[in-house]
C-alpha cells in the first residue's frame, strides 16, 4: 500500500509539473521578461496630453563607420527586435542603426486612450530622431512599417535620404476593393482571443506560404506573450485601434508623391491583406497578390527600384536573410 501511494503521489507531481512546463510563455504589457538582441533604451516624451515612451534600440557601426543611420520601422506582428539580423548586417556594413517600437507596440507604452494616425506615428519618430541628433536617416519599413516608413518620407522629404519597403501592406485600399468595415470593438474581440496556436497558424498560411522555420517559433511566442501577459486587456484595446488605422488611412494614393530613391523588396507569394477573412469570396480573390502588387507600385513611385524574391512570402528578411540583405546593401552602396 505505502509502494502504491508513493508511486501515486510521483505520478500526480509529475503531471503537476508536465502542466507546469506547458504554461504559455508571457511577457509584461511593455513586453518584459524578452530578451532584445540589443540595448534597449526608452524615449520619454509628451502625446496627446500624456507621457508615453518609446522602446528603441540604437545600435552602432560595428564596422568601419560611414557616417549614415538606418531607421527601421518594424510591422504589425513584429517589433523593434524582429530586425535582429538586420540590425547586425547594416552595423556591420558601418551604419548607425535605430529600431524603435512605435507606441501601442512591443516595449513601448500602450496607451489607455490615443489617437492613432500614421502622421502621430510618424511625428513620434521624428522626435525620437531628433533627440538622437540624427539627421537626413535611410528609412526602412516592413509591414505596416512600410507604411508608416512612407508616411514619414511624405511628411519630412527633405529629411530622408532614401525609403526602402519590405514587403510593405498598403499597396491597395481594401476598403475600396470590397473589404467590408469592421468596428474597433470587432477588433477587440478578435484581439482577446489571440493565441500563439493561432498566430503561428495565420503567419504560416498568409505570411510563409505554408512553409515554416524553427526559428520563426521566437517571434511567435513573443507576441503571443505579450497578447497572453498580464496587460492583455490594454494589448488587445491598442492592437484593435491599430488596426483600425491601417484599414482607414490608406497611403497608396501618395506614392507618386515620393520624392526620394524607393526600394521596394517584395516576396511574391505573400497573400497579406486586412480584413480579408471577412471579405466576401469574389473580394477576397482579387486582394494581397503580392506578384502583382509590387510592380504596380514600382510603376506609381517616381525613382522606384523593385526586387522581387520569387516563391518568398511577407519576411523575406527572415525567411533568406542572406539573399535579401545582399540585395538591400547592393542598393545602399549604389549611387542614386
Amino acid at each position: 500500500m505505502k509502494f502504491t501511494r508513493t508511486v501515486l503521489l510521483a505520478a500526480l507531481l509529475g503531471a503537476a509539473g508536465a502542466q507546469a512546463d506547458e504554461r504559455p510563455t508571457t511577457y509584461g504589457p511593455e513586453l518584459q521578461g524578452f530578451d532584445y538582441p540589443y540595448t534597449l533604451h526608452h524615449y520619454s516624451f509628451d502625446s496627446q496630453g500624456q507621457t508615453l515612451q518609446m522602446g528603441y534600440m540604437d545600435v552602432a557601426a560595428s564596422g568601419k563607420p560611414n557616417g549614415n543611420t538606418v531607421v527601421l520601422f518594424h510591422g504589425k506582428n513584429f517589433c523593434g527586435a524582429t530586425w535582429e539580423t538586420t540590425l547586425a548586417t547594416l552595423s556591420q556594413a558601418g551604419y548607425r542603426v535605430i529600431a524603435p517600437d512605435q507606441i501601442g507596440f512591443c516595449s513601448s507604452t500602450k496607451p489607455e486612450h490615443y489617437q492613432y494616425s500614421f502622421q502621430q506615428l510618424a511625428a513620434n519618430t521624428h522626435a525620437l530622431l531628433a533627440d538622437l541628433d540624427v539627421k537626413d536617416p535611410i528609412l526602412l519599413g516592413h509591414s505596416t512599417g512600410g507604411m508608416l516608413a512612407t508616411r514619414y518620407a511624405l511628411m519630412y522629404p527633405d529629411q530622408v535620404q532614401r525609403l526602402a519597403m519590405v514587403n510593405p501592406i498598403g499597396l491597395e485600399d481594401w476598403k475600396a476593393l470590397g473589404v467590408p468595415w469592421r468596428s474597433v470593438d470587432d477588433w477587440l474581440e478578435r484581439e482577446t482571443k489571440l493565441d500563439a496556436a493561432s498566430i503561428r497558424q495565420y503567419e504560416q498560411r498568409t505570411y510563409y506560404g505554408g512553409r515554416w522555420k524553427p526559428e520563426y517559433d521566437r517571434w511567435v511566442t513573443m507576441l503571443a506573450g505579450l497578447n497572453q501577459g498580464p496587460g492583455h486587456n490594454l494589448v488587445a484595446w491598442n492592437s484593435a485601434l491599430i488596426y483600425d488605422m491601417i484599414f482607414t488611412q490608406p497611403v497608396v494614393y501618395e506614392f507618386k508623391d515620393l520624392k526620394m530613391p524607393t526600394l521596394l523588396l517584395i516576396g511574391t507569394a505573400d497573400s497579406t491583406a486586412i480584413g480579408s477573412d471577412i471579405a466576401p469570396k469574389e473580394v477576397k480573390a482579387r486582394i494581397g497578390h503580392y506578384d502583382q502588387l509590387g510592380k504596380r507600385a514600382a510603376q506609381a513611385i517616381p525613382h522606384a527600384t523593385l526586387v522581387e524574391f520569387d516563391g518568398l512570402g511577407h519576411a523575406p528578411q527572415m525567411e533568406e536573410p542572406a539573399r535579401f540583405h545582399q540585395a538591400l546593401l547592393n542598393w545602399l552602396n549604389t549611387p542614386q
